[in-house]
């Protein structure tokens, strides 16, 4: 994504909500392969998966880290994100 410098605030808010609209539309993908993963999942185990959980987070922090944005930030918003997405997919699990 190209960065560029603002001359005004409305300039800059111009452009974060742009940022928003496609980080929203992101995350409904993100959310549509979620809901076809449950497809694959037969148990609380399987949804939960500990060791894919801290496999993303370890993934995520490097880019973070690469990309020069706070690696704290971003393992907490996904942290946040997996946890909803988790208890997304044991309602369709349960009963």
């Amino acid at each position: 994504m190209n960065k560029e410098k603002c001359s005004s605030l409305e300039e800059v808010r111009n452009h974060i909500d742009r940022i928003d609209q496609s980080l929203i539309e992101l995350l409904a993908t993100r959310q549509y392969y979620v809901d076809q993963a449950v497809r694959f999942k037969h148990s609380v185990q399987d949804v939960q998966s500990p060791q894919r959980v801290e496999q993303v987070i370890a993934k995520v922090r490097a880019q973070a880290t690469e990309a020069r944005i706070d690696p704290d930030l971003i393992e907490k918003l996904y942290r946040d994100m997996l946890q909803h997405f988790i208890q997304r997919e044991l309602k369709e699990i349960r009963p």
